[in-house]
């Protein structure tokens, strides 16, 4: 079946808040000079004020075109213009999502206004949100021989209300409405519109054969509750379940979220009426009472909190250097790099690394290489650095892992056998040294065969659910991947001696799934990046969840 980012990451709590600030630097610019204008804006005394605007374009996923998303503001008169207006985008931490900052100005020229390219900036949006409190700046650049300033970029996420109430309810002395029995009562919540119309948004259990229900606790997001307006109506029905559908209306009342969390320090008891009954009879009072027992508010942390707070992700790379992959000099082999495309290691690895490097301040990665012998002995290693550095591995940037791998492509000899777990408790033994949620590790395993060390590879698995860390398999090749199914842990949680994984920190996905049918490559690695990020956020959560790990504060 195929995978999906789970719907946290797709809803709208979800959505990023982007300010922009362009600071233009006064060195850069020349004024007036005798009748023509010198780089970009053309200004004489007494003219009309310099006008500046920034353009935001995003590129599409695995596209090369840019689509114009928004402007700014024009601010006149100042070279430091501070820009009110924002660009809300949504987020996927699975995707590159590239966006490209123009900045234009306008001014008088020879007795016409123009508009002037005074610079431009890329950035990926998880740069800014993976850059320190979400704040990053970068150099404009464009104009050739010129110094164009720098832009300002701040990354918010909107908060859309994301804390989460459980409340307890009870009913005493409820209108009887069964000729045999008693009442089977629920409540039914609606939240009130915009339009002055009600949409459905909880119901209880049934409470059977009583006029006085306890209802059991229930939680449910204050957003769904009154869409974050806490003096929104909230209407609460109260109904006698009937089994053919037709439920008996017993009654209702109004309340709202900053009345219901009143409950916090005091019950609160409310009359439930029937309109109709009220209408009919003089001596009517009420059809029962129905009690707010609890209500209690938790706030439901996100990955962008984390992220926000310095957690800093760490990123592990192993590749499979048995000899099922073939001569890396001959076509056939899987490590074979043509002078017009990448490897399927390779592009795995730069689909990968290229999005989680902007969540990683340092830029260095750890890089193992496993199944190969080792120069000048032949001794076999399933954890040998491919920079050949034992005592320090990591490699500057995505594109220095891709030149150690290559190198060692050159001068190791591809054997065998294939064991995961001697790499996976090198990187447990990492993040076992710092738990306390401002470091998580992210290992790639790239492969292409069956899994020679299982039962140690399903031991190390579970003893590393209980670390920071996720694990990304990708298997490259035509094999079977039976057994990568199995550590995937999705359907069965992974187990080892009657110990069970706490969390599910494994994904794996075979690399053919998502090879672009016409060529291209780019397309292919947007498409593999999708799919095996998706769940890291939701992995990472599950992490601080069970520790009560809650995120640093950002400085102001």
């Amino acid at each position: 079946a195929p995978r999906v980012a789970h719907s946290w990451l797709h809803s709208p709590r979800n959505l990023l808040d982007m300010d922009t600030f362009s600071k233009s630097d006064p060195g850069g610019w020349q004024g007036w000079t005798g009748g023509t204008a010198q780089h970009g804006i053309a200004r004489q005394p007494g003219s009309a004020p310099l006008s500046t605007v920034v353009v935001l374009f995003i590129q599409g996923s695995g596209s090369s075109e840019w689509k114009e998303f928004g402007r700014t503001e024009v601010i006149d008169n100042t070279l430091n213009p501070d820009f009110v207006r924002k660009f809300v985008l949504d987020y996927y931490f699975e995707e590159k999502q590239n966006l490209r900052f123009d900045v234009q100005g306008g001014g008088w020229s020879h007795g016409c206004i123009g508009q002037d390219f005074l610079g431009q900036a890329f950035v990926a949006l998880g740069e800014v949100i993976g850059s320190q409190r979400g704040r990053l700046e970068r150099a404009l650049t464009g104009v050739p021989g010129k110094r164009c300033g720098t832009i300002l970029l701040l990354a918010e996420e909107l908060s859309n209300c994301r804390d989460i109430v459980t409340m307890q309810l009870c009913a005493n002395k409820l209108d009887k409405k069964d000729f045999f029995g008693k009442s089977d009562p629920f409540l039914v919540f609606y939240r009130s519109n915009e339009d002055g119309t009600f949409t459905i948004c909880h119901k209880t259990e049934v409470v059977k054969n009583t006029l006085n229900p306890v209802w059991q606790p229930f939680t449910i997001p204050v957003r769904a509750l009154c869409n974050g307006d806490y003096d929104r109506t909230v209407k609460i029905d109260v109904y006698d379940w009937d089994r053919d559908g037709s439920h008996d209306f017993i009654g209702e009342f109004a309340t709202s979220y900053r009345e219901l969390s009143r409950a916090q320090s005091q019950f609160t008891v409310y009359e439930v009426l029937n309109p109709r009954k009220k209408c009919k009879k003089k001596k009517y009072v009420n059809s029962g009472t129905v009690t707010l027992l609890s209500f209690s508010v938790e706030s439901e942390f996100t990955f962008v909190d984390y992220i926000r707070g310095g957690t800093q992700l760490n990123f592990t790379v192993a590749i499979d250097f048995t000899a099922s992959n073939g001569m890396p000099s001959q076509p056939t082999s899987l490590h074979y790099a043509s002078p017009y495309q990448l490897s399927a290691y390779a592009l795995a690895l730069k689909a990968v690394g290229e999005i989680i490097q902007d969540y990683d301040s340092d830029k260095l990665f750890p890089a193992y290489g496993f199944g190969a012998k080792l120069p000048p002995d032949g001794k076999i290693s399933h954890q040998f650095p491919l920079n050949n550095n034992v005592d320090n591995p990591s490699c500057v940037g995505i594109e220095g892992v891709l030149e150690s791998y290559l190198q060692s492509l050159r001068t190791v000899q591809l054997y065998g056998p294939t064991n995961f777990a001697p790499v996976i408790n090198q990187v447990a033994g990492a993040a076992a040294q710092v738990t306390d949620g401002s470091q998580y590790h992210v290992l790639l395993i790239i492969t292409d065969g069956v899994i020679s060390d299982m039962l140690q590879t399903k031991e190390a698995i579970v003893t590393a659910s209980a670390l920071p860390m996720s694990i990304i398999i990708v298997g490259v090749g035509p094999a079977e991947f039976e057994a990568m199914e199995e550590l995937d842990g999705d359907e069965v949680r992974v187990s080892s001696r009657g110990r069970y994984a706490e969390r599910d920190i494994v994904q794996f996905v075979p690399f053919r799934d998502y090879v672009d049918d016409s060529g291209n490559q780019v397309l292919s690695m947007a498409r593999l990046a999708k799919d095996v990020l998706a769940e890291i956020p939701e992995q990472l959560l599950s992490y601080m969840k069970t520790r009560d790990i809650k995120p640093r504060r950002a400085d102001p």
